[in-house]
């Protein structure tokens, strides 16, 4: 949601309808939204199937298909990954959910999981990419529980203060946070511990975190090269993490059983397919 960009061969719309896969302009873009650069959600959207895309997220997302053809697994492993996260906390009565790097809307979003559920749970989707957060506002406008909120996940601070959030998130009360995808966009200079820390330190007991994180782990030598040049390419670079640099990201949270493994290991519900191997995932418990 703000997702896997490189990977994404991970950001329906009233404002860009799409038409043979070109997004038509019905309204001015936003000032600070490029057609002509790759877009991680746009990327991820393409790589789902979806219509909110431009050509130069499809020609990227093309250039490392043919190059990796594993990777579209990694795209669907994630939002697979995604939804039983949030069934699982469903499950334990978790009741809000705080979902960082939401992304353009697709099939079975957070909100859609959690209402099938319970209608009255509140679901808050948060992105410094504007072009997600028009498309989810103009989505939930008719919504009293849920809502899109933009921000910037590295500013945990004024995201746990926002108006928009504190009317929807009792952080009283236990709240599933879902970094999905998400922190493998934060660099170690802008402290990816601290912004774990900082949201947990917000959670009461009980609360749940689950991320899914691009691995360093069980790559080539020229295939880690190829990725990490196409990523600088695109704009969208990556901090590739092995298990314990992701595990120790995390901080004080106990990871829940199966720990941090691939995404379609976590407790899958249907038979697996075999794995990308380039995502790690988990949910933990404060």
């Amino acid at each position: 949601m703000l997702i896997v960009c490189v990977v994404a061969l991970g950001f329906p719309s009233r404002f860009w309808i799409a038409k043979d896969s070109v997004i038509a302009d019905r309204e001015p873009l936003p000032k600070d939204v490029d057609p002509t650069a790759p877009n991680d959600a746009r990327m991820y959207n393409y790589a789902l199937g979806g219509k909110d895309n431009y050509s130069a997220d499809r020609h990227v997302s093309e250039e490392i298909r043919a190059a990796l053809p594993v990777a579209i697994n990694a795209v669907r492993e994630n939002r697979k990954f995604m939804r039983r996260a949030v069934r699982y906390m469903l499950s334990i009565g978790i009741r809000q959910f705080l979902d960082l790097g939401c992304g353009l809307p697709g099939r079975g979003n957070v909100h859609e999981v959690v209402h099938g559920v319970d209608p009255e749970a509140t679901v808050v989707y948060v992105d410094q990419d504007p072009v997600p957060v028009t498309h989810f506002q103009a989505l939930l406008s008719s919504s009293r529980t849920a809502t899109a909120v933009q921000a910037d996940i590295r500013r945990p601070a004024e995201i746990l203060s926002d108006r928009d959030v504190t009317g929807l998130i009792d952080f009283s009360r236990p709240v599933g946070v879902l970094m999905v995808a998400v922190l493998h966009y934060v660099f170690d200079e802008d402290d990816p511990a601290g912004i774990v820390t900082a949201f947990s330190d917000a959670l009461s007991p009980g609360s749940h975190l689950a991320v899914c994180h691009f691995t360093s782990e069980g790559w080539g030598p020229e295939d880690l090269e190829f990725l990490n040049g196409l990523a600088e390419s695109a704009g969208v670079p990556v901090a590739l993490r092995d298990r314990a640099q992701i595990a120790a990201l995390l901080g004080g949270l106990d990871l829940i059983e199966p720990g941090l493994v691939l995404p379609a290991h976590w407790r899958p519900d249907r038979a697996v397919s075999e794995p990308s191997g380039w995502l790690l995932a988990g949910i933990c418990r404060k």
